[in-house]
C-alpha cells in the first residue's frame, strides 16, 4: 500500500503537468491575440492620421479665410493640402506597420 506522502507527490506531479499544458495553450492564444490587437491599433492610428490631416487642413484654410477675407480659397487649398499630407502620412505609416517586427530578448 502506498504511503500518503507518495500519493501527494504523485498528485502534485500530475497537477504540474496539467499546469504546464495549460500555460502552453494560453501562451499560443495570447500571441495570436497580440497580433490582432496590434493590427487594430495600427488601423485606428491610420484612420486618425487621415481624418486629422483632412480636418487640420480645413481648419487652417478656414483660419486663413477668416483673417485674409478670401472666403472659399483658403478652405479649398487647406482641404487639398490636408488630404495630401494625410495620404503621405498614411502611406508612410502603413509601410512602417508592414515591416516585420524584430523580437529582442
Amino acid at each position: 500500500m502506498p504511503q500518503p506522502d507518495e500519493e501527494s507527490q504523485e498528485a502534485l506531479r500530475r497537477l504540474d503537468e496539467r499546469l504546464d499544458a495549460f500555460d502552453g495553450q494560453r501562451a499560443s492564444k495570447s500571441t495570436a491575440a497580440g497580433v490582432a490587437e496590434r493590427g487594430v491599433g495600427e488601423g485606428y492610428r491610420l484612420l486618425g492620421e487621415v481624418i486629422g490631416g483632412v480636418l487640420g487642413g480645413i481648419g487652417l484654410g478656414w483660419a486663413v479665410d477668416y483673417f485674409a477675407h478670401t472666403t472659399p480659397i483658403g478652405v479649398v487649398v487647406g482641404l487639398l493640402l490636408g488630404t495630401a499630407a494625410s495620404a503621405y502620412a498614411a502611406v508612410k505609416s502603413a509601410g512602417r506597420a508592414n515591416k516585420p517586427q524584430v523580437k529582442r530578448d
